[in-house]
C-alpha cells in the first residue's frame, strides 16, 4: 500500500477538492438551475437527469467508474489514483449542492450571463483539477482509448465526444439551450487552457544586433534576466553575427524593450508568446 501510494502529495488531493467543489458549484447552480449541459460526462449525467430525474452526482459515478476499471492502465498510477479520487470528489461535491447546500440562481432571462458564469466555474474547477496532476475520467479515458485502438488524436477523441453529447443533449433541449451549452463548453476550454498555461506564461524576444553583447550585459544588471546567443546568418548579406534570445515575464517586456532601444534603436527584435515556462528565474528556487 505505501509502495502503491508512494510519489503522491497530500496537497494534490487538497487541490482536487478544491476544483471538484468549484466544478460542481457551477454545474448545479448554473448548468442544471438553466436548463444547460455540458460536455464530456458531466453532460451525459446532465441529459440522464433531465430525463430520468436520477441525480448527477448518481450517474457520475456509474458512468465513470467502468471507464477507470477499463482505462487504469493507460492513465499511470499517479493519474489514475488522482483522477479516481477527483472523480469521487466531483460526486461527493454534486451531492453537496444537490441535497445540503442549495443557492437560486434562476437566469433563464438572461441566458448569455449563465452560459459564461457555467463556463467560468466548470473551466476553473477542471483547470484547478488539472494541475493537480488529476482528470476527471470519462471522455479523457474514451480518449486515450481510442488514441490506442483507432489511432484517433486524444484532442480530435475528445472533441468528437463534446460535440457527441451536445448534439445528443437536443433530445431534451432546445435548440437555443444546446448552443448556449456550446458557449459554456468553450468558455471552459479558454478558462482551463488559461489556468494550465496563463499562470507560467510569458514573453520571448529574439534580438538581432551588432551589440548584442551590451543588451545582455543592460538585461543582467537593470533586469537580473540572463539570455542566450545564438550564431545565426544573414540570408542576404551572408555576414555571420549573434541572435539573443532572452524569456521575461510579461509584465518585464516594456522593460526589455527599453533596454534595447537605449543600446541599439536599430536592433531586429521579435517578440513571441510562451505559454509555460520552467527554470531558474521562472519556478526553480536555488534556495
Amino acid at each position: 500500500m505505501r509502495q502503491w501510494l508512494h510519489g503522491l502529495r497530500f496537497s494534490n488531493f487538497l487541490i482536487i477538492t478544491l476544483g471538484a467543489f468549484i466544478f460542481a458549484f457551477g454545474i448545479i447552480h448554473f448548468n442544471l438551475q438553466n436548463g444547460l449541459a455540458h460536455g464530456g460526462f458531466t453532460g451525459l449525467s446532465l441529459i440522464i437527469y433531465y430525463l430520468l430525474s436520477i441525480p448527477p452526482s448518481v450517474s457520475n459515478l456509474v458512468l465513470n467508474v467502468p471507464l477507470f476499471i477499463i482505462g487504469y492502465k493507460l492513465l499511470g498510477r499517479k493519474v489514475f489514483i488522482y483522477s479516481l479520487y477527483g472523480t469521487v470528489m466531483v460526486s461527493v461535491a454534486l451531492s453537496f449542492f444537490e441535497n445540503y447546500w442549495h443557492a437560486d440562481v434562476f437566469l433563464q432571462n438572461d441566458m448569455i450571463l449563465v452560459s459564461l458564469f457555467a463556463g467560468v466555474f466548470a473551466g476553473s474547477g477542471l483547470g484547478i483539477i488539472f494541475r493537480a496532476g488529476g482528470t476527471t475520467g470519462g471522455a479523457d479515458i474514451i480518449a486515450r482509448l481510442a488514441e490506442k485502438y483507432l489511432g484517433t488524436g486524444i484532442g480530435s477523441a475528445m472533441f468528437f465526444f463534446d460535440a457527441f453529447v451536445i448534439t445528443f443533449s437536443l433530445v431534451h433541449l432546445t435548440l437555443p439551450q444546446a448552443m448556449y451549452t456550446l458557449v459554456a463548453v468553450f468558455v471552459a476550454a479558454r478558462v482551463i487552457d488559461f489556468i494550465i498555461e496563463g499562470a507560467n506564461a510569458a514573453k520571448s524576444a529574439m534580438i538581432i544586433s551588432n551589440h548584442t553583447d551590451s543588451i545582455s550585459d543592460a538585461i543582467i544588471q537593470r533586469m537580473r534576466r540572463g539570455s542566450t546567443v545564438l550564431t545565426g546568418k544573414g540570408s542576404f548579406t551572408k555576414d555571420e553575427r549573434n541572435v539573443l534570445y532572452c524569456v521575461v515575464n510579461r509584465n518585464q517586456l516594456i522593460q526589455l524593450k527599453s533596454i534595447i532601444s537605449d543600446v541599439d534603436p536599430y536592433a531586429f527584435v521579435s517578440v513571441h508568446d510562451v505559454k509555460e515556462v520552467a527554470g531558474e528565474g521562472f519556478t526553480y528556487d536555488p534556495e
